[in-house]
């Protein structure tokens, strides 16, 4: 059986989230607060977000005295600190893929929703192959061809949590038609990565619609590409407390965004696009039509 990425992925960002919020309440900045127990401002700064491998909870008990956090606080936070971390499958690829990008695996893994808006590219949990793989040559160019091919195993390997049993991820996708005319590869490369699209909507735990041309801003802004995860249970039914994350990637890096009018702001306009996108179903006749003249150009 699967570890279940909320056992350690979400009580990390849980004690860290408490962590922070008993320091900021103290009055203190991360500097302060690291000199106190003779730590690095990043050692400090890595456990409040989350991404700290080892936690040792003599560590966190001496943390938790200098924000003067209460009896019952404290354990909370060593409690939290107690959970053991389990490696999952993409602690293997450590080497090639970097800490933020194995804090969203870790995160996507654990989520029970994930919303997303694409203007641009396929979606990595969409993505086949072949399209991650020509992708990935052009970003990667000066890496090996096993560097790049590994990390296409990360991509697909992603897509498992959308068939994983029980509780697959509810996935909710809307698509700027763009993602479907911008040619990568070649035209059958193309052709099967839209058949792909077009098959996999038909699970019951997934909606994909595409925001056709016409529908012009919806938001009456450019939107970049952007992804919502909801926390509400864990893959076992354990209730999980962690709020909702809005991830946005660029060309130089990425963002999470936690605050509630963040990732309202984000719902939002994923809902405005969502209502100026085609239905399901007229999104899967696109999709497989842009598939058809694909094909007609081999």
């Amino acid at each position: 059986m699967d570890e279940d990425p909320t056992d350690t992925t979400l009580p990390r960002r849980q004690l860290g989230r408490l962590l922070r919020d008993a320091r900021t309440t103290m009055g203190m900045t991360l500097d302060e607060a690291a000199a106190q127990v003779q730590w690095s401002r990043a050692t400090l700064s890595r456990l409040e977000r989350g991404e700290s491998a080892k936690v040792r909870i003599s560590d966190v008990s001496a943390l938790c005295a200098v924000f003067g956090m209460s009896e019952r606080a404290t354990a909370v936070a060593t409690g939290l600190a107690e959970q053991r971390p389990a490696r999952f499958w993409w602690h293997a690829y450590d080497d090639i893929i970097p800490t933020w990008a194995n804090l969203y695996v870790g995160l996507e893994s654990a989520a029970t929703d994930v919303t997303l808006f694409q203007p641009l590219i396929v979606p990595g949990l969409l993505q086949t192959a072949d399209y991650a793989r020509t992708i990935d040559r052009i970003y990667f160019a000066n890496d090996t061809e096993e560097e790049n091919e590994r990390r296409v195993r990360v991509r697909i390997r992603r897509q498992r949590n959308l068939t994983r049993s029980p509780n697959p991820t509810q996935l909710s996708v809307v698509l700027h038609e763009c993602v479907l005319r911008i040619v990568v590869g070649s035209p059958r490369l193309m052709s099967a990565q839209c058949r792909h699209i077009a098959d996999i909507s038909t699970s019951d735990n997934i909606d994909i619609r595409v925001l056709p041309y016409r529908a012009g801003f919806p938001t009456g802004a450019s939107v970049p590409p952007f992804v919502i995860m909801d926390f509400n249970r864990g893959n076992r039914g354990k209730q999980v407390i962690e709020p909702s994350q809005v991830y946005c990637e660029g060309f130089s890096g990425s963002a999470y965004f936690e605050r509630r009018t963040d990732v309202l702001a984000f719902r939002t306009a994923f809902q405005q696009l969502q209502q100026a996108s085609l239905d399901t179903r007229p999104s899967r006749d696109l999709v497989r039509e842009v598939a058809r003249r694909y094909e007609s150009e081999h």
